[in-house]
């Protein structure tokens, strides 16, 4: 790649850059992002390593809301209510 000297103009550029910003709006999406939030997580490198894809990922993640909601699950009681004791 031959370095770019410090005058070249922005007519210089590839065919594929170009593109015509005079009617883009800047900061179109940032206040629904403020408010909605974003969809990306940040996954620790180790972790990741461990997934090969985002479907790895979601299954990994189905599995531990379904253990954790079995095991919710077994510390209730049958009826959802206590139970009182009978005093002879």
């Amino acid at each position: 790649m031959k370095p770019k000297s410090p005058n070249e103009s922005p007519s210089d550029l590839r065919p594929e850059y170009e593109f015509d910003f005079s009617k883009a709006t800047r900061g179109r999406y940032a206040k629904r992002l403020k408010t909605e939030g974003s969809n990306l997580v940040l996954v620790d490198p180790e972790l990741a390593k461990s997934f090969p894809d985002s479907a790895s990922v979601n299954a990994a993640l189905r599995s531990v809301i379904k253990f954790a909601q079995i095991s919710a699950g077994l510390t209730k009681h049958s009826s959802g209510r206590a139970t009182k004791r009978r005093t002879a």
